[in-house]
């Protein structure tokens, strides 16, 4: 049987934005995280936030194609972007810092400057 993808409408739909904005942008970072999205839902990334905490600088963005978390704890103010997220590690993420979509982060930072892939 042959893969067909992402079934999830709304995925689809970020998937061809993350590529257009790739190719608009000269920026492979958005094409490798639509890459990451292609992927089926079991080898999609996940991350632990004690782990986002340990790779990441203070007021850095970390970047996670994938599912956040709740394991562990943040101790920098940080921005964190991501497909999903536990309801736990949103609201770890938004007592320091800011927990937001991928769809967010392309508006405010369509160049991909200063984000960091974590997962």
């Amino acid at each position: 049987m042959k893969p067909t993808g992402p079934t999830t409408l709304e995925l689809r739909k970020l998937i061809i934005e993350l590529r257009k904005l790739s190719n608009k942008q000269k920026v492979n970072l958005w094409k490798r995280i639509a890459d990451d999205l292609e992927k089926p839902t079991r080898k999609r990334r996940e991350a632990n936030l004690y782990r986002i905490n340990k790779y990441t600088k203070q007021g850095e963005t970390a970047l996670i194609p994938g599912k956040v978390l709740s394991l562990g704890d943040l101790d920098k103010k940080l921005t964190v972007a991501a497909y999903r997220f536990s309801n736990q590690a949103k609201e770890k993420i938004n007592k320091i810092g800011k927990a937001i979509t991928i769809r967010e982060l392309i508006k405010e930072n369509p160049k991909g400057k200063k984000i960091r892939i974590i997962g």
